[in-house]
């Protein structure tokens, strides 16, 4: 029996949802441009990041490619926010994309390829859902974790993810 590649994600994205909302919930508000050193992320960018990533999946699904770091306006630049309320509809909006994106989807489409883009320069062209496993997936999951580690930081609570954390048991 061979399960469509939508689907797949589909479930990854459902069981992501719970652990990358809680997350975002305790990102304190008034910290945007907090940053634990002067290379790192901006607190406000990383937390929009994250709520966004989700939607990158539709971009790979129904554009044939993106520069993330275009001349001129980045029309692609997560969203800013002040509540934490405006950034969790930053997050379910990327979410809705995420699952309208991989519902209209077959494997013939996320079998052929997508590339990504900065500045014109080509970074990746592969299959749609190699894109979406490493460039969503994969990467959504690093930047939770970097978001986990500003939250102790700031001394915020950090949510039980994939296991329970110092903060939170299951």
């Amino acid at each position: 029996m061979s399960v469509p590649l939508k689907d797949l994600f589909l479930d990854e994205l459902k069981r992501e949802e719970a652990g990358t909302r809680k997350a975002l919930e305790r990102v304190p508000e008034g910290q945007n441009d907090w940053a634990p050193h002067e290379r790192s992320m901006k607190l406000g960018y990383l937390a929009s990041l994250v709520a966004s990533m989700p939607g990158w999946i539709d971009a790979m699904i129904n554009r044939d490619e993106l520069d993330f770091a275009p001349a001129g306006e980045n029309k692609d630049k997560p969203k800013e926010w002040t509540k934490t309320p405006e950034l969790l509809a930053i997050f379910d909006e990327s979410m809705k994309k995420a699952r309208a994106a991989l519902e209209s989807t077959a494997d013939e489409h996320l079998m052929t390829n997508w590339r990504l883009k900065a500045g014109g320069r080509l970074i990746t062209d592969e299959p749609r859902y190699v894109n979406i496993q490493n460039g969503v997936i994969n990467h959504w999951a690093h930047h939770r974790g970097q978001l986990t580690v500003y939250l102790r930081l700031n001394e915020a609570a950090v949510p039980a993810i994939y296991g329970p954390s110092a903060d939170e048991r299951f």
